[in-house]
């Protein structure tokens, strides 16, 4: 499930730490989180879609990774992005 330019241009504007940020670990966690979601929708469908299931399996242990990464390096930004993105709880 690709995301829109559009949307994908809103997102790390709506996350991005400074001017020209593109790489940071709440960009790709909140870029992560919409292909999930985009996913998650895809199989309320196609329930028998093995090989994008592990897709999204795969997207998610690598958000996992970067909120693990973001939450040793600094709390309150590992917070906040939980918070925005509504995950965790």
């Amino acid at each position: 499930m690709k995301l829109s330019v559009e949307r994908k241009k809103g997102l790390i504007e709506q996350f991005k730490t400074h001017d020209g940020d593109t790489g940071s670990p709440e960009v790709q966690i909140a870029l992560l989180s919409e292909r999930i979601n985009g996913l998650t929708d895809h199989f309320k469908t196609h329930q028998k879609d093995h090989h994008s299931r592990r897709g999204l399996l795969m997207l998610i242990g690598k958000r996992r990774g970067l909120l693990e990464y973001l939450r040793k390096k600094d709390t309150e930004r590992y917070r906040l992005v939980t918070d925005k993105l509504g995950i965790r709880k």
